[in-house]
């Protein structure tokens, strides 16, 4: 069925940052780019303003469909080249603030999320790359890097370098069933945003414990004002309150929603207590105190100055800045009197 142009000028005034004239012209890289990235930062669906009328006149070409182009190699583009780069450092950075507690993080989970970034930007259009020529640039990278909250960048230009090297046509086929097209894209769309929210939820139930902290020692102030602490704690307690409202149940919702976030917690306090244990401080240490300590064992552990055993200093001091990091966030601990 042919593609009307007014009709996917419409999508793209109604929907187009999510994609969905692409994905009414058969062109689900890009629709699935677009949705990731809400229409290329808003850049992308702005270009796709003058860029509609060739899109529908390559989608109802149907000779255009049936030629073979892997012989010859497409041209490289300044856009497709800056789009590979930003949206390598966007993976990158969704997977850093995601998934950077895994503990083969920057060696298999960093340089596969650009390179799965950069691939995606590749494959948009009537052209491809090769992700296996490109992974291991991205992984050699990761380990020259290792540890900096920049790498995303240097992978980033690796990743779309190679690339540019590797580009070709790719056999352009009819896109197939919408159905099965919308379940292929949830499930991305699934893996993609799962672990970030897991992770904004996380933290959020930490900075919630947080503050609940901070009030508690200021309500232990007041203890002779019965009526504040109770106002405080209405209020404390009010985002247990509008998700009973939404879920339909007082007593059952807010306690499993309580149950969600103990559970969190205990994760998040765990990871405190093997971070204080790396330092060999005790739960009772102030920030400054930690701040103290982390500084002490980095000058001891830095690999400059263990050449005699590098292996061993390097493992340790990248142990030491995790923990560091972990318990720059931590909940100040209460202290008695």
């Amino acid at each position: 069925m042919a593609k009307g142009l007014m009709v996917t000028y419409t999508l793209w005034a109604v929907g187009g940052v999510l994609g969905l004239h692409h994905l009414y012209l058969g062109r689900d890289s890009h629709a699935l780019l677009w949705m990731l990235t809400l229409g290329g930062f808003g850049v992308g669906w702005a270009r796709d303003f003058f860029r509609i009328p060739a899109y529908v006149s390559e989608a109802n070409s149907e000779a255009d469909r049936k030629r073979p182009r892997d012989a010859v190699q497409p041209p490289a583009g300044p856009a497709r080249f800056a789009g590979q780069v930003c949206v390598g450092i966007y993976f990158g950075t969704v997977a850093l603030i995601s998934l950077n507690s895994l503990s083969f993080f920057y060696v298999i989970v960093l340089p596969l999320s650009v390179a799965a970034g950069v691939h995606l930007v590749s494959s948009v259009g009537s052209q491809t790359s090769d992700l296996w020529k490109t992974l291991p640039g991205c992984v050699f990278t990761s380990l020259i890097f290792y540890g900096s909250s920049l790498s995303p960048l240097p992978i980033s230009v690796v990743a779309t370098v190679t690339a540019t090297q590797n580009r070709k046509f790719k056999r352009t086929q009819p896109p197939g069933p919408l159905c099965p097209r919308l379940f292929r894209l949830s499930l991305v769309l699934l893996a993609f945003s799962a672990p970030l929210g897991y992770s904004i939820f996380h933290n959020t139930t930490a900075t919630l414990y947080y503050i609940s902290d901070c009030v508690a020692s200021i309500l232990d102030m007041f203890w002779f004002l019965p009526w504040l602490r109770g106002v405080l704690e209405y209020f404390l307690l009010l985002p247990y309150r509008i998700l009973c409202m939404l879920t339909g149940g007082i007593g059952y919702s807010e306690e499993a929603w309580r149950k969600v976030l103990d559970i969190l917690l205990q994760e998040h306090t765990e990871r405190e207590r093997l971070a204080l244990k790396v330092l060999s401080m005790n739960e009772e240490a102030t920030q400054e105190e930690i701040t103290l300590r982390y500084r002490e064992l980095v000058k001891i552990w830095h690999p400059d100055h263990n050449l005699h055993q590098p292996l061993e200093a390097q493992k340790m001091f990248i142990k030491i800045q995790e923990a560091y990091e972990t318990l720059s966030h931590r909940r100040k601990p209460r202290r008695n009197g």
